[in-house]
């Protein structure tokens, strides 16, 4: 999975503390030239905006958000929809969450926790989606395995030895680092707090302390620096146990040949064959695992109910299909995955994972050309490492181009991330993009949604921009339900804002290009738009360019 650490950046911090420590009706799209004039927001957000900024109204608010709120508001108004179906293809969702519960996909025809495949889908205890981690949480980066395997061919292997021999020993250092900037942080915040007599203090309280020994002048330096990355010395301390935790993953886990994740399952992962594995509860198997509930709550957390957040969809049932774990994914899971989505309803399916080597692809082009025969539209993260995927270089899968070829179906849209500051820096720093590999962009920068055990919280990444979309496209199929899998995905494309204007990638000034360089469409996607060109394409006022960039 193409997880990011998304806490404090280390290394000059490491570089500075360590030194210290050591001593309507017809479709009304936005013209271009509008959209370029739209005055940057100079203001910060206030707490609300950061909280939906991804569903406000470039036009209105200022914001590059989904117009979400201005659908909801002029098109959708009081109109009742069809329930549709989604699978989240994620890491398990909470299911018990205040915010999920009443939009959970249930399976009538199984009995819970009877040891029964009640209903004969092959799947036992399946109530509200599958499990095909079974008990197995930690897991290597595929690359890793295919050397402890010797999976893969020679060349990918070759690959795979070179790149590991590259990060492990980054990994490692970065943890160290963390320990050791952790170490200084917490001296320096002992010397303060029994100069203060207090345990918790104040940017102004510290800064007031006349320093009369040079530990305690030295304690003040390195904690005023922690105020720039956080409100209180405790918040950066959390922050950086997170980090230790992240990398010691790594070096543990992820990055460790000689670690075997996949034996609590007990299937053979590369024979497709092996069905009989997982079990009915696809839920989160760590409260520190909240990518998918978080993910979930960004689709379609229950709208209006007083409660954290509102996702962007209604009428929506969400299926939990656990296949990501703390790690990548197996090929098998994700076609296995694909297929079990579709044979029980799902319209669309949310991926929010990737990595670059995938030994048994073609299990998962055959499973994305079956969920294309049943109508079924994918919706695909790009990635998170900001590399262009457009060069061969930088493969991302799943994918719909089998190895850098036409594209096998149809069914299949690949999102990148913007942020919430129209203008040169609205692309995500960490955002994959490719002119040819990315299909379109969404809010997917500090997106609050929901996180385990009720709880909220910001978290960014293509992972967070995948399901927005997924959320617009069920808001199509919902009023819509007439359209194919293959006419939403071109809704969303041909629908969205489209900007001249000159960017950032990669978070690099030397990369700047313009936005409709780095996408199929060079466009942002807009709810209100999709809809109203879905409702014109459904009453045969307009019909779809299929050949529309």
């Amino acid at each position: 999975m193409n997880r990011r650490y998304t806490g404090m950046p280390f290394a000059a911090l490491a570089a500075s503390l360590l030194l210290m420590g050591c001593g309507a009706t017809t479709l009304v799209s936005t013209p271009v030239e509008n959209i370029d004039a739209v005055p940057l927001k100079v203001s910060e957000l206030s707490e609300s905006q950061k909280k939906t900024w991804g569903h406000a109204d470039l036009i209105a608010d200022t914001i590059p958000g989904m117009s979400v709120d201005k659908a909801y508001n002029e098109v959708i108004k009081n109109r009742k929809g069809k329930t549709v179906i989604v699978a989240v293809m994620d890491s398990g969702i909470d299911l018990e969450h205040e915010d999920l519960d009443d939009v959970l996909w249930t399976n009538k025809g199984e009995r819970p926790n009877n040891g029964k495949d009640d209903d004969g889908n092959g799947y036992i205890d399946d109530i509200h989606g599958y499990n095909f981690l079974g008990e197995s949480y930690n897991e290597q980066l595929e690359y890793v395995r295919m050397l402890r395997l010797n999976e893969g061919s020679a060349s990918d292997r070759a690959k795979a030895r070179l790149k590991l021999d590259e990060e492990y020993p980054k990994a490692l250092q970065n943890k160290q680092q963390y320990e050791q900037i952790l170490q200084v942080v917490k001296n320096a915040d002992e010397v303060v707090k029994k100069e203060l007599g207090k345990d918790q203090y104040t940017k102004k309280e510290l800064l007031a302390i006349e320093a009369k020994t040079e530990e305690l002048q030295q304690s003040i330096a390195i904690l005023s620096q922690m105020f720039a990355y956080g409100d209180t010395v405790h918040g950066v301390i959390d922050e950086l146990n997170e980090g230790i935790t992240y990398f010691a993953d790594q070096v543990n886990y992820n990055l460790n040949k000689d670690f075997n994740g996949r034996s609590a399952v007990g299937d053979d992962p590369y024979d497709i064959t092996d069905k009989n594995y997982g079990n009915g509860n696809p839920k989160n198997r760590v409260d520190t695992e909240s990518h998918g509930t978080h993910v979930a709550g960004i689709l379609a957390a229950e709208r209006n109910n007083g409660k954290g957040v509102n996702g962007v969809a209604k009428n929506v049932q969400l299926m939990s299909v656990r296949v990501v774990p703390n790690g990548d994914e197996y090929d098998k899971d994700i076609a296995l995955g694909i297929r079990y989505a579709v044979d029980n309803g799902a319209k669309i399916i949310n991926c929010s994972f990737g990595k670059s080597f995938s030994p048994k692809a073609t299990w998962v082009y055959d499973a994305i050309k079956y969920a294309a025969s049943k109508d079924v539209l994918i919706v695909h993260a790009s990635g998170n490492d900001g590399n262009n995927l457009d060069n061969p270089e930088n493969p991302n899968f799943p994918n719909d181009h089998m190895y850098g070829g036409k594209e096998i179906s149809n069914n299949v849209i690949t999102v990148g991330a913007i942020t919430s500051s129209y203008g040169s820096n609205m692309v995500a720093t960490f955002s994959n993009y490719g002119k040819q590999n990315v299909d379109v962009f969404a809010p997917g920068d500090a997106i609050y949604s929901t996180l385990p055990n009720n709880k909220y919280d910001f978290q960014g990444g293509t992972s967070m921009a995948a399901p927005a979309v997924s959320g617009v496209a069920a808001l199509i199929r919902s009023y819509y339900p007439q359209l194919s899998a293959a006419q939403v995905k071109q809704i969303l494309i041909q629908s969205g804002l489209r900007s001249k204007t000159s960017v950032i990638v990669a978070g690099d000034t030397a990369q700047s290009t313009t936005f409709d360089q780095i996408s199929k469409s060079g466009k942002m996607v807009n709810a209100y738009n999709a809809l109203i060109m879905a409702d014109n394409i459904s009453k045969g006022k307009m019909t779809l360019n299929n050949n529309a960039k």
